[in-house]
């Protein structure tokens, strides 16, 4: 037993103690978490405390799912930076004073969302602070036109991208999930697992299991097909409906007609989240579905009493008459 003790002591005394405390750069607090949406600037903040005589600032993106790759930034010194890759080019040193190493990120976009280092060099003694970057934004479940279950991972992660989103990150599928998020089809999210979030459990969707976030875990990529949870945030235009009783040819043309087109999901989705958008008239959408935008629930708008987005699905483009969603 004593032998097991020492080991124990051993073990937390190289696990357990805190870890080293940084000389030349400041201390963040526990933990640092800066929020921005979709075309906004933010600054990650990175200040020296002290200044070594020759050093290195290297910021890097780190790997979302702590796979332990890294992508580089921007590498700096006292006089000079260089940006690598499609997220150097957007980004530059804030330098609002001489210590003053903090990273300005402009026009956010999906991807961005995730953990950044920034790294001070001198050969020595390396140091580095971790950041956090949160895309504020909202999650949406994503269905085929022909049916459910029809994804695989790369098929879901396109479907994404034409609806103006991106797969979900585990962490935003959560954050949705504590607000209110409830959908009992399994769907592809970014890191290549599968899951649903269930607030209200029933037997229909997974039994008596309690709410959560419910996991099949990691699928295969090319042969499994599940839906798809896709990310957005806010959107530089506008949504706007069209009333009539149109096919789905007219409504591209009502839109048209408006200098406009037919809205994605993600853009009515966007439109719902930040920009309060309700209308309680179902609509085309480019994707060929039907939906309608609920942020204040009542008994003639759907008679849910949660706010979202309601959909009618993928009905006929020539038989169902509906308005239209247009964005602009």
């Amino acid at each position: 037993n004593r032998g097991i003790l020492l080991l124990q002591f051993v073990f937390c005394f190289f696990a357990c103690s805190p870890p080293a405390k940084l000389q030349y750069l400041l201390e963040p607090p526990v933990q640092v978490e800066v929020a921005g949406r979709r075309g906004d600037n933010v600054t990650l903040p990175c200040i020296l405390r002290i200044k070594p005589n020759h050093y290195k600032i290297k910021w890097t993106k780190l790997d979302p799912e702590h796979l332990g790759q890294q992508n580089i930034i921007m590498i700096s010194n006292a006089n000079a930076f260089k940006p690598y890759g499609p997220v150097g080019r957007r980004a530059s040193l804030l330098r609002a004073h001489t210590m003053d190493a903090s990273l300005l990120l402009s026009h956010l976009e999906l991807g961005d969302d995730g953990r950044y280092q920034c790294e001070l060099i001198n050969g020595i003694e390396d140091e580095n602070i971790v950041i956090t970057l949160r895309i504020e934004g909202v999650v949406f479940p994503y269905q085929s036109q022909h049916g459910r279950y029809k994804f695989n991972f790369h098929e879901a992660e396109l479907a994404c991208a034409e609806q103006d989103g991106m797969l979900a990150s585990y962490s935003q599928l959560y954050r949705a999930w504590t607000e209110g998020l409830d959908w009992c089809n399994a769907g592809w999210i970014l890191d290549g697992t599968v899951h649903y979030p269930i607030v209200h459990p029933r037997p229909v969707c997974g039994g008596n299991l309690p709410a959560g976030i419910r996991s099949y875990g990691p699928k295969n990529k090319n042969h499994d097909r599940f839906d798809a949870f896709c990310f957005t945030s806010q959107i530089p235009g506008s949504v706007f409906y069209i009333t009539g009783a149109f096919s789905y040819d007219q409504a591209v043309y009502a839109c048209k007609r408006q200098g406009s087109a037919l809205a994605l999901v993600g853009q009515l989705y966007a439109a719902w989240r930040f920009q309060k958008y309700d209308q309680c008239n179902g609509g085309w959408l480019k994707d060929g579905s039907v939906r309608f935008p609920i942020v204040s629930p009542r008994k003639r708008c759907g008679g849910v009493p949660e706010a979202g987005v309601r959909t009618f699905g993928f009905p006929s483009k020539t038989t169902h008459l509906y308005g239209a969603y247009c964005y602009r």
